[in-house]
């Protein structure tokens, strides 16, 4: 997402910036080490750096395209809640492949060599894919509402035009946050050590950083926990109507380790002649009694408890990754010199940011039967061709 500019602290009159290892150019504090620091410590961390970093981008290309294509590839996967997960993982996508390899330049080099053009398109590219991803959660949070709520009148609601519509709405909104500030970056053409928006429109980031984030979140908790409400209620009201409803099943065992099992409630032994001698080897019956209904509302329980747990990674995954980039950028632009933070910080809660488009996939796919099926048979069509 964007990154606000950061205030430095002057540097003292008599200071030596070679031994604070720090270097103040106005607006961005980059380290500045000696010759001797650059050529060793600072090459050395640059490529542990620029590796993790790859790692991420290629992680989030590849779990993404996976999950595009498993959709493709299977017709079982082939309904609206699934176009809407599609349709995230292919903004995830773009993330990875137009905004976190030139975010990864930047972060290691610490100055921006691309020009004006290169910085306009990536900073559009990254508020617009970044926010389109946010919005996603919102829109997917939203279908599983309407679907649980109402699901007999939602289920002929429920078609690809009306999925279409709220991707359509999606990348809509997400472009109108990111087209402002290009308007008044082009009336001020600096020289470019660094590509950030210009947060001196305190009002622009209240409207980007409310519209992207703060009103979504709030959107997605309010969502989340009246499904889960729902859920519950829903659960509960299958109480048991007839407790005198009996499931009955009979394991029948035998001696013959051939012989097969057989399913019955009223198995006897056949009558014997009284006056046969030979012995007789009864088969052993081993019977055990369910109650049914109770037997489905433990199931139905384990499944609320998963889809409980799905929810909350899902929120709390959410809430990490980006909160902490959010509020750094609402508070800069209000409280300007009064605060300062290390560029590195800002550069971990971005990357901490851009993590969430690696673990969408993840979370959406694991947490989904149909999807490990589908993903599993995929990885292994890859992996045999043959």
């Amino acid at each position: 997402m964007m990154e606000p500019q950061t205030q430095c602290p002057p540097a003292a009159d008599n200071v030596n910036v070679s031994q604070t290892n720090y270097s103040y150019d106005g607006t961005r504090c980059i380290a500045g080490l000696d010759h001797y620091d650059q050529e060793s410590g600072l090459s050395f961390w640059s490529i542990i750096l620029t590796i993790i970093l790859a790692i991420i981008t290629l992680a989030t290309l590849l779990s993404n395209a996976f999950v595009i294509a498993t959709v493709y590839q299977t017709r079982k996967l082939h309904t609206p809640a699934n176009y809407l997960i599609a349709s995230l993982a292919f903004t995830d996508l773009l993330v990875s492949i137009l905004v976190l390899p030139i975010s990864t330049l930047y972060t290691v080099t610490g100055k921006w060599t691309l020009g004006q053009i290169i910085c306009d398109m990536w900073l559009s590219s990254d508020i617009t894919c970044c926010t389109a991803s946010i919005l996603h959660l919102c829109v997917i949070a939203l279908d599983r509402y309407w679907a649980i709520t109402d699901a007999v009148e939602y289920t002929k609601k429920r078609t690809p035009k009306r999925v279409v519509i709220m991707i359509a709405l999606v990348w809509v909104f997400s472009i109108s946050i990111s087209m402002p500030p290009l308007f008044w970056r082009q009336s001020k053409v600096e020289e470019l050590t660094k590509c950030a928006v210009n947060t001196d429109h305190v009002l622009y980031t209240v409207y980007s950083t409310v519209g992207a984030f703060y009103l979504p979140t709030l959107l997605l908790i309010a969502l989340y926990g009246r499904i889960y409400i729902e859920a519950r209620s829903r659960i509960l009201k299958q109480s048991p109507k007839s407790t005198g409803k009996r499931l009955t099943r009979a394991h029948l065992i035998t001696d013959s380790p051939g012989s097969s099992s057989v399913s019955s409630t009223n198995s006897r032994a056949a009558d014997v002649s009284s006056d046969t001698s030979s012995p007789v080897y009864l088969n052993q019956v081993k019977v055990k009694v369910s109650d049914a209904l109770l037997e489905k509302k433990k199931i139905m329980a384990a499944r609320e408890r998963k889809a409980t747990k799905t929810l909350g990674i899902i929120l709390g995954a959410y809430i990490v990754c980006w909160l902490p980039f959010f509020i750094i950028s609402l508070v800069m632009p209000i409280c300007q010199e009064a605060c300062w933070f290390h560029p590195a910080i800002f550069d971990f809660f971005n990357w901490l940011g851009y993590l969430n488009s690696l673990i969408n996939p993840i979370i959406y796919t694991m947490s989904n039967e149909d999807f490990k099926q589908a993903f599993h048979k995929l990885i292994h069509r890859f992996s045999c061709p043959s």
